[in-house]
């Protein structure tokens, strides 16, 4: 039985075929299959970072994604056990501030009315909104993780490995309670870190008040704010000791100011109205009392209200002089504190709630909310003539990443964890880890662990995982639980969950006689901590799971967007570093952002990206992937998403590559069919050949790299290094041996061309899997055939190969490489003079100074009179004796920019240097002209060939390159023969045939054409090359079944090329046409849309218009409905041109069909003599017209015969 070979279609629609393969996957359970194969195999653990599932998945955590899965994958490929968990983060804000809007929540007291136990029920309900969104966008993504085997942070085993992990940092002594000035979020209710207030800066516009402090001395300290909502809490002023201050004096009202001496001008602009009175340093205002601005807490802090000092002022904006709210500014507090006017314990002075609204005594202002009361605030200090200033200000502000409101800061009483004392270990934590890129490391990551602060850990919220520490009311007993077993043995209460609804009414009997029992602390963690924990808390450690904890930590890879340096990656090692001294992962790639294509951040209100999934689409997965990993956010940079970037992944990598391979396999069908071979591919085939040494050592060289690279974690390099073979692959490999690959130059050599070519793409597919998953795994089911013995089910599940070194020929690829430049160099020069490679022409000469060079060009002598249509190549070393000269000209973009006024002068300086000037400063790399060091890249070196026209010049500044362009008749001819085979390669492939299929080539030209000249006098040359006879269009018959014809006008004449099958095959005695719909429903009970017609009427005259649109109409049910009919791309007005055409009925313009030469329906012609008559069998498509015996008589009364004449077995 002989082979059966799938055939590659012409076209493919990559997104519909990555959908098959989905369903490929789905079949074979392939993921699961993938981690049985290699679950005996050393394990490679990975952490995914938790996302949320209250959003959809961005670009952002596609890149991240796709990053995640190409290196989980290699590994997988590189013979590791990788388990691959997805994870979701389902406590915090995101969820609450969701809640929060929907019930219309505004504070703490609305979340008590209700109670938590109902409200965290409400976001119980919405933690999962967009699970199965996710699910489906991370699988058509390609990426193989595992959502049954998943971690959710709301489990109660995850909430309790997290509070195994707070009891172990309680217990070194890292926790405490503190009052700490924080970025505050009056919407949520709650403090946040100092990672996420830095999250979302905005430009905003506030007001800016200048405010006088008067003192007993006679003068007024004049402060100046942004925050006037901080002025009732105002406790001190602060200058700095060591600038110098002026006083200075009003002339019109004689009032006196303080203020800093380079702010002076800027406060006051008239400077002429004031006298300056006084200059001193800072130092001496230390002390000095001012009247208060407000009197709200006058009496609550005895050393209030007097001037402070300290370095942190600066002479670059205000007055110099800072008003100081100490429990709304971090440096208010700590020089507030330090200099006595407030203390840790006492109450703190902050008049807001939850809400950030004003509360009692701030009388004249309660209930305002804290940037309303901003305006009424200014009005009262204008009335009391304390306004000295007032305006407008834009500056950067820290905004709340999960409600857009402003934040404050705000003084609150938090839980935190000790990471000040820790800056050395976390230090030395991250030294142990490899980064990718390694900068990210050292300076933004390494910069922020240096400067690291104590890490608030508590949120004063609902859904979340409680704090597990009991206190006593006077706070003299803290116990801290670190399991469910533990606080049900302290309680005597049965605990299944640990969210606050279930534990907050669970108390803890006082270890003191006669005391009251102890209380929950009410807060829950910060969310960070939790994802923090993840490293524990997915495999609930310590409580199980202990081995396998131990096997894989810390992690081998984890991989998040850079803006993570702040907050995952900085909770991983803090918490890892705390609990066991040592980081929690090996290497990370931290990715840069996807900003929009105009460079602004990606918005969803702006609609300034195209949705993913559109993209997706519209291009595949496969596409946006390589797209994504090619490009410079995998190095931490930004990147402008453009559309076309993924379009041209399909056009530069895909197509090429798809092309290649479907040319192997049009070959390997061809010789089984035509040579009666079965092909399977050889391994261990001996190559003789120059170039399968080479794509072979390159395909070696590329595996030992992409080894080396990935290593590294640098995809970075080796993407570009991978679209770049694919280039080597398709445009010369396959280019420069196709005669060999459809077997021209013999069996043997053929087989050898399709091993070297299938192993090359063997190779190629098992390499490219985990970046471009879906086309290596369509092109691996079509290349197993080719395979011999027993082969995997899928791609993935085979290794990559190692790169085998006996291979790799580093002589023949710098050789092949630099006939590519020669060649390369040829084509410009070709195109400069707008001669096509069709066009032979007579010479070429090589010029290099290196016999090396020239020896390496000369061994592959062949490829370059193939590639370049040349008659003859010459190498030589002596370029004078063709009369070449250099000259240089500048680079007029870069060196104009550079040089600015000397760049006249260094243009002529250049211009004025000789040939062997010119040869010194390519040999060194630059010259100095000028006063100018000018390198070689600034300038154009040119070519001359001194009084020889014939020759045209060109070079790389390397080697050069002469090429005779004045071709001979015969040249001409040749090149005017090569145009002719082109017409015909171009048809074939728009009527989609294969080189295998058997076709005849008719022609007709004008017999005065030069045409016909050229046609015989090369017939050999193009029959051959064509695969087909050359035949004047008048010998052909009726039978000959019409694939495709087409006039073109070629050289001043107008060719006709019709293209036929070989074989004759019977058509209607009669003219017919094809019908299709298009955009339309058969109805009554037709099911099919496809249909064939008699163009000619009983009376052999062709039927009218309306007569066929009433075919139409009966053959298809469409009674009533609307539509017209159209052929070729235009409105039918006539039936008399529709001769084996398809006529297409559609509402409106439809899209090209593709025409067939034969009837869509089954027929057949019947004749009496004088007459045939064609009858359909079927019509429509699919749908029997007569039943024998109405056949037969209805064709013996048409045609006037006895039904005995007939022969019956027509009709079958």
């Amino acid at each position: 039985m002989s082979q059966k070979v799938d055939r590659v279609p012409e076209n493919i629609d990559f997104p519909k075929e990555e959908e098959r393969i989905l369903q490929f996957w789905k079949e074979i359970d392939a993921f699961q299959s993938c981690l049985k194969q290699s679950k005996n195999k050393p394990r490679y653990s990975f952490y995914d970072g938790p996302p949320f599932a209250t959003g959809l998945p961005h670009y952002g955590h596609i890149l991240a994604g796709t990053i995640k899965d190409v290196v989980t994958r290699y590994a997988h490929q590189q013979g590791f056990h990788v388990e691959r968990r997805f994870g979701w983060d389902c406590h915090g804000l995101p969820i609450e501030f969701e809640i929060d809007k929907s019930l219309g929540i505004k504070g703490p007291d609305d979340v008590e009315k209700m109670g938590i136990d109902k409200y965290n029920a409400e976001c119980r309900k919405i933690v999962m909104k967009y699970a199965t969104e996710w699910e489906i966008i991370i699988t058509r993504m390609g990426r193989w993780i595992d959502f049954k085997n998943d971690y959710k942070t709301l489990y109660p085993w995850f909430m309790e490995s997290i509070w195994w992990v707070f009891k172990e940092l309680f217990n070194k002594g890292m926790v405490y309670q503190g009052v700490k000035v924080m970025p505050y979020s009056t919407a949520c209710s709650t403090p946040l870190s100092n990672f996420e207030s830095g999250q979302n800066y905005k430009d905003v516009v506030d007001p800016a008040v200048v405010i006088t402090f008067p003192t007993e001395k006679g003068f007024s300290l004049i402060a100046w704010t942004t925050t006037p909502w901080t002025l009732p809490s105002n406790m001190s002023l602060c200058v700095n000791p060591k600038l110098t201050y002026v006083k200075v004096q009003e002339k019109a009202t004689g009032a006196c100011y303080v203020l800093q001496e380079a702010r002076f001008p800027v406060i006051f602009k008239n400077v002429h109205d004031f006298e300056i009175l006084e200059k001193f340093p800072g130092e001496k205002l230390k002390g000095i009392k001012y009247t208060p601005i407000f009197d709200y807490f006058v009496g609550k802090c005895p050393n209030a209200y007097q001037v402070l000092t300290d370095g942190y002022v600066t002479d670059e904006s205000g007055t110099g002089i800072v008003h100081q709210a100490p429990y709304f500014g971090e440096d208010d507090y700590r020089v507030c504190l330090a200099a006595g006017i407030i203390t840790r314990d006492q109450d703190i002075i902050c008049p807001l709630d939850a809400s950030g609204r004003f509360v009692e005594p701030v009388k004249d202002f309660v209930g305002q909310y804290v940037k309303d009361a901003d305006k009424n605030i200014i009005a009262n200090l204008k009335a009391r003539n304390r306004l000295l200033q007032s305006g407008q200000i834009k500056h950067s502000y820290p905004f709340c990443w999960r409600s857009e409101t402003p934040l404050i800061y705000k003084a609150v009483p938090s839980w935190f964890v000790r990471v000040e004392q820790m800056s050395q270990d976390l230090l030395k934590s991250s030294e142990a880890t490899y980064w990718v890129p390694e900068y990210v490391k050292e300076k933004r990551f390494g910069n922020w662990l240096k400067e690291a602060r104590d890490w608030a850990i508590s949120r004063n919220r609902y859904w979340g995982t409680p704090i597990p520490l009991w206190m006593s009311s006077d706070k003299q007993e803290v116990v801290c639980v670190g399991s469910i077993a533990e606080l049900s043995a302290l309680t005597g209460a049965e605990v299944k969950d640990l969210h606050r609804e279930s534990v907050d009414h669970l108390k803890i009997p006082s270890s003191r006689p006669g005391q009251p029992p102890l209380k929950r602390v009410s807060e829950v963690f910060d969310c960070w901590f939790e994802s923090g924990s993840m490293p524990y808390a997915q495999l609930h450690y310590p409580f199980e799971n202990k081995k396998e904890f131990d096997d894989i930590f810390p992690a081998n890879f984890i991989a998040e967007g850079i803006d993570q340096t702040r907050g995952w990656f900085y909770t991983l090692i803090v918490l890892s570093t705390a609990l066991f001294n040592k980081p929690p992962f090996k290497n990370l790639i931290a990715n840069g952002l996807i900003l929009a294509s105009d460079g602004q951040k990606m918005s969803k209100r702006k609609k300034n990206y195209p949705d993913p999934m559109d993209i997706v689409t519209k291009y595949g997965a496969d596409a946006l992937r390589l797209y994504l990993v090619n490009s410079p956010v995998v190095k931490a940079e930004n990147l402008r998403f453009k559309e076309e970037g993924v379009r041209d992944v399909i056009k530069d990598v895909f197509l090429p590559w798809y092309n290649a391979f479907r040319f192997l396999m049009q070959n390997v069908e061809r010789i089984v069919q035509e040579d009666k071979i079965t092909y399977k591919f050889n391994e261990k085939t001996v190559r003789e050949n120059v170039m399968d040494k080479w794509i072979t050592s390159f395909t070696q060289s590329l595996i030992n790299f992409v080894k080396r690279e990935m290593a590294a974690y640098r995809l970075y390099t080796v993407v570009p290094r991978l679209t770049k073979f694919i280039d080597h692959l398709t445009n010369w490999y396959v280019r420069m041996n196709r005669k060999r690959l459809k077997g021209e130059s013999g069996i043997k050599d053929c087989q050898v061309a399709l091993d070297t070519l299938s192993g090359v793409l063997f190779d190629m597919i098992r390499v490219m899997a985990p970046f471009t998953p879906f086309l290596t795994e369509l092109m691996y089911k079509v290349l197993r055939q080719l395979l011999l013995g027993d082969s995997l089910e899928s791609v993935h599940f085979n290794m990559i190969p190692e790169p085998k070194l006996d291979l790799i020929d580093k002589n023949i690829e710098r050789a092949v490489q630099r006939m590519q430049a020669v060649i390369e160099l040829g084509r410009v020069l070709r195109d400069r003079k707008t001669i096509p490679i069709k066009y032979p022409l007579p010479e070429m000469i090589v010029i290099h100074r290196d016999e090396t060079y020239l020896r390496d060009v000369k061994s592959l002598e062949k490829y370059v009179l193939e590639e370049m249509n040349v008659k003859k190549v010459q190498f030589t070393s002596d370029k004078e004796k063709y009369g070449i000269t250099l000259r240089v000209e500048p680079d007029h973009k870069v060196l104009g920019a550079r040089l600015k006024g000397d760049f006249k002068a260094v243009t002529q300086a250049l211009k004025d240097l000789n040939n062997n000037q010119c040869e010194k400063l390519i040999a060194d790399g630059f010259v100095e002209l000028v006063g100018n060091r000018i390198d070689v890249s600034e300038v154009r070196v040119i070519f001359q060939a001194q009084g020889n026209d014939q020759y045209e010049a060109h070079s790389d500044n390397d080697v050069l390159i002469l090429l005779n362009v004045t071709p001979d008749q015969e040249m001409l001819d040749e090149g005017f023969a090569r145009e002719i085979i082109n017409r015909v390669q171009k048809l074939r492939k728009k009527a989609h045939l294969v080189p295998t299929d058997e076709v005849d080539v008719f022609y007709f030209v004008n017999k005065n054409s030069d045409i016909v000249r050229i046609i015989n006098s090369h017939r050999e040359f193009i029959e051959t090359t064509v695969k087909a006879p050359m035949i004047p269009i008048e010998k052909i018959s009726a039978a000959k079944p019409v694939i495709i014809e087409e006039t073109q006008e070629l050289k001043g004449s107008q060719l006709k090329l019709v293209i036929t099958w070989r074989k004759d095959v019977e058509l209607p005695a009669n003219p017919w046409a094809n019908i299709v719909l298009e955009g339309i429903i058969p109805r009554f009970g037709v099911t099919t849309n496809r249909a064939s017609i008699i163009l000619k009427d009983k009376d052999n005259k062709f039927i009218s218009l309306n007569k066929l649109y009433k075919e139409v109409e009966v053959l298809f049910g469409l009674y009533g409905v609307k539509f017209a009919l159209w052929c070729e791309g235009a409105a039918i007005k006539s039936t008399t041109n529709l001769n084996s055409k398809t006529i297409i009925v559609s509402p409106s313009k439809p899209k090209d069909c593709e025409p067939q030469s034969s009837p869509y329906c089954k027929f057949v012609n019947i004749a009496n003599g004088t007459r045939t008559v064609t009858l359909f069998l079927e019509n429509p498509l699919g749908k029997v017209t007569l039943d024998k015996e109405r056949a037969l008589n209805f064709v013996a009364e048409y045609l006037g015969i006895n039904t005995k004449n007939i022969d019956s077995k027509l009709f079958k």
